[in-house]
């Protein structure tokens, strides 16, 4: 079995504000160390459910915040940007079985954390056929148009709660939960626990199953902090301008849509 694995930071279980995330604060460190704790719990309940051939996809900001030096042997890990619309599941391909997700975060203007956003702090909204777009969201369609199911995602508590409608077969953790800038966070050595049996959970189904079925159109609308932003964004080819700050772009084509994503969010 050959699993990808994609981890950002924002989600997980001991962050609470922007500059524990940030490389050349202080704290950063004790956050990237946990990063990389929580990454090789996942990987433990993979190798549990059997999983020969592991790809790790450090998806934070630089993407080198997880320590290449604590990976097990057999596990690659991917790091920086290529510039690939596909971006946190960059590297993933069809002859991969299962992605899962950990370190994941709500979306942007969605309250469960204090860092809540899609891709990036300059928009306050990004819808998918009407449905507000987080992070996870963008990234499981990404990887369903390689075939390759999403059946693990760890995270805030509120965006576990909203993913679940995605799809049945889809096994949550969450590793802390949210109210406004407040951040309960969840006993580190439960978390852990929790991420390596919900890991080897989610790779004991039926994983031809478990792949969803993507929509046969979309409907992408952005909402942006500054109306500069959406003015420039209107001049990409079939983007549409709708009010002072929001513009429109709408596709049969998913890969359109994240290649839209990647120019204007």
């Amino acid at each position: 079995m050959k699993v990808f694995i994609s981890a950002d930071i924002e989600g997980i279980s001991t962050t609470c504000k922007w500059e524990e995330t940030e490389k050349g604060h202080p704290s950063y460190p004790l956050h990237a160390t946990r990063m990389t704790d929580e990454v090789l719990a996942v990987i433990r309940g993979a190798k549990s459910a059997g999983a020969t051939q592991i790809t790790v996809r450090d998806a934070h900001d630089s993407a080198t915040n997880i320590d290449p030096l604590r990976m097990p042997d057999g596990v690659r890990l991917i790091r920086n940007w290529s510039g690939h619309p596909y971006s946190m599941v960059d590297g993933i391909d069809s002859d991969y079985d299962a992605v899962l997700f950990v370190g994941y975060h709500s979306a942007a203007s969605v309250v469960g954390n204090a860092m809540s956003h899609t891709m990036n702090t300059r928009n306050t909204m990004v819808r998918i056929n009407g449905r507000l777009a987080s992070e996870f969201m963008i990234h499981c369609y990404a990887a369903a148009l390689e075939g390759v199911p999403s059946v693990f995602l760890a995270g805030d508590k509120a965006l576990c709660e909203s993913e679940k409608e995605l799809s049945p077969y889809l096994v949550t953790v969450a590793e802390k939960e949210g109210r406004d800038e407040l951040t309960i966070c969840y006993p580190p050595a439960e978390v852990l626990e929790s991420l390596k049996a919900g890991a080897q959970k989610a790779l004991n189904q039926d994983l031809k199953s478990a792949l969803i079925k993507l929509p046969e159109s979309f409907k992408l609308e952005i909402s942006y902090k500054d109306h500069n932003k959406a003015y420039k964004a209107s001049f990409y080819p079939g983007v549409r301008r709708v009010n002072s700050t929001s513009v429109v772009f709408e596709n049969e084509n998913y890969f359109e849509i994240l290649r839209t994503i990647s120019f204007i969010l």
